[in-house]
């Protein structure tokens, strides 16, 4: 495209940038950076009506769209096309009486934590601060608490979304594209703002429990028969990784393989206390901080990166976690693998078995764990990278039942029809894709997992 082409984009508040313009590289930065968008447009959107401007834009000029408000959840890089930048859309509204409150675009979880814990109430937000709440939510939303509360997307009031023929709509329940949008990321339109539950939960239970690596095994496996038992109220996960030997690791950790169990849980102190005592059966921790604390501190459960980094990863959603495929899969991750990978489990299962409301995309709920695996890509060893992913997901393929289009990040040659499918049931993909020719038959939002036009 050339520099003249933008002279036909109407006026916007928000800045228009080109490659070669000062601000550029940084207005299309993101958290993640093994992968970047380099579109031929960037606007950087001030309003909804920058939004609206830039989809009508692109739709005139037949150029895709890609959205970007933090970049954690990269999954297909734009190559040319108008990337619309969100991240100024900051505003939060709390209605406490109705346990709500509207969220822009750009608003992250640590944000809307801030605000709801203010008036005695959690969002269900995932385990980082950092993240985008509305690419959090369109991917379905695997939350701290989500065995007792569903995904995230299940919770959605309201969807404010400019779709390709430039309108700005709000979507409602009972609107033909209100369940279509959430659990499909942006295939469908550039969300704007939503409007989400809130509820009524100040304090949580949790914390780490960390294992050297002679009790990795054994507390994978102690883990796995726990989460049996585990009841509705406890959301847990173990993940298995080397800590890199650098200053920003504490020191205790640096260089070591470790596995870290993850528990959130919205019962008693005492209760959860019981309730850890097989875990910690296991033998001595590296960390162990579990304890009661106030939601707006939740961020410790994970202490997720807060820094810009390279990564990709792949998942299996699993109908079941044998001990067999467990040690399997440890076996393929582990210290002595081809490639240093972060990999372990979450438990699924309780009310993200039920089915959801007013037709939210997200299938597979007869899943009861989802396997992951993220490894850090370099130029030098994407061969490597992907034979050490697939090695992963084959120890578990017996149990796959599909995979969880959120979680997959990066490897944009990958993702085919056949990726997306895998994602939803078959009724399920049939009926999103006559929605897509219907709404988006140009397929401008096509920079993802897309789902494609009949």
């Amino acid at each position: 495209m050339t520099k003249t082409a933008i002279t036909e984009l109407p006026a916007t508040t928000g800045l228009v940038f080109q490659p070669g313009d000062t601000g550029y590289d940084a207005e299309i930065a993101g958290f993640q950076t093994a992968y970047t968008h380099r579109p031929a447009v960037v606007v950087a959107a001030a309003h909804a009506e920058d939004v609206r401007a830039a989809v009508e834009y692109a739709a005139r000029q037949g150029l895709p769209v890609a959205v970007q408000a933090t970049g954690h959840g990269l999954s297909v890089a734009a190559d040319g096309g108008v990337l619309i930048t969100t991240r100024r859309l900051t505003d939060i509204r709390v209605d406490a009486d109705a346990r709500t409150a509207r969220v822009g675009a750009g608003v992250r979880a640590g944000a809307l934590i801030e605000a709801a814990a203010a008036h005695g109430l959690a969002p269900l937000n995932g385990s980082s601060l950092s993240v985008g709440v509305v690419g959090y939510v369109l991917g379905g939303g695997i939350g701290i608490l989500a065995r007792e509360y569903g995904y995230a997307a299940e919770h959605v009031r309201a969807v404010e979304i400019v779709t390709a023929d430039g309108r700005l709509r709000r979507l409602t329940p009972g609107d033909e594209l209100f369940g279509a949008v959430l659990g499909t990321g942006g295939n469908f339109g550039v969300v704007t703002a939503l409007e989400l539950d809130l509820l009524p939960v100040t304090r949580v239970y949790g914390g780490q429990l960390q294992f050297d690596t002679a009790l990795v095994a054994p507390a994978l496996q102690a883990w796995r028969r726990w989460t049996r038992q585990a009841p509705e109220t406890v959301t847990s996960a173990i993940t298995m990784l080397t800590f890199p030997d650098l200053p920003q690791v504490p020191p205790h950790l640096r260089g070591r393989y470790v596995a870290t169990i993850n528990v959130a849980f919205t019962g008693t102190e005492a209760e959860g206390e019981r309730l850890v005592a097989p875990l910690r059966a296991v033998g001595e921790r590296v960390t162990d901080d579990l304890r009661m604390m106030p939601y707006a501190e939740s961020h410790a459960i994970y202490r997720d990166p807060d820094h810009p980094h390279a990564y990709t990863a792949t998942n299996a959603l699993l109908s079941d976690l044998p001990a067999d495929a467990a040690d399997a899969f440890l076996a393929a991750t582990g210290p002595e693998a081809a490639l240093p990978t972060v990999a372990g489990f979450r438990h699924l299962g309780g009310a993200l078995s039920r089915p959801g409301p007013h037709g939210i995309s997200m299938d597979h709920r007869d899943a009861r764990y989802i396997a992951r695996v993220l490894a850090m890509p370099r130029p030098d060893n994407a061969d490597a990278v992907r034979d050490q992913l697939a090695l992963a997901r084959k120890t578990v393929r017996p149990w796959t039942v599909g995979h969880n289009l959120n979680f997959l990040y990066g490897s944009g040659d990958q993702a085919d029809e056949a990726q997306t499918r895998a994602g939803y049931s078959p009724a399920t993909y049939d009926r999103l894709a006559a929605l897509k020719t219907k709404y988006d038959p140009a397929n401008l939002f096509r920079n993802n997992r897309n789902i494609r036009p009949n």
